[in-house]
């Protein structure tokens, strides 16, 4: 291995770790959101207090998608910062542009869902 080239690798594998860590965030809680709802269509009681129940379910899953998102984008920057060419920089911008555009229309629907669910209560 060449020892101009260490940083490099060094930082690609740092950005695979974070890239799997990002994936990690999603599943977590994709599998913690499923397993409260089996359990509340379980236990289910009143139709009202379900729904309840899965919006609240909506906005936690909402909420690691968006963290997870998030460390996506860091894992991005990194590779771009390893191999700054122009076809990268652009590529980091689309997909930036992108994850911006889900992440911003996601949280306004959370927050609408949240505000509703507040008021409910």
């Amino acid at each position: 291995m060449n020892m101009w080239n260490f940083p490099f690798t060094l930082l690609h594998n740092i950005s695979i770790v974070i890239a799997m860590m990002a994936v990690s965030v999603i599943v977590w809680g994709t599998l913690v959101t499923f397993g409260k709802l089996l359990y509340h269509e379980i236990k289910r009681k009143r139709s009202t207090v379900l729904h309840r129940k899965r919006e609240e379910l909506r906005i936690k899953l909402g909420s690691y998608i968006l963290i997870g998102l998030e460390i996506l984008i860091v894992a991005d920057i990194i590779e771009t910062i390893i191999n700054p060419t122009l076809e990268e920089v652009g590529l980091l911008g689309a997909i930036v542009l992108i994850r911006t555009f889900i992440s911003y229309f996601l949280e306004k629907e959370l927050e609408a869902h949240e505000s509703d669910i507040l008021e409910k209560k």
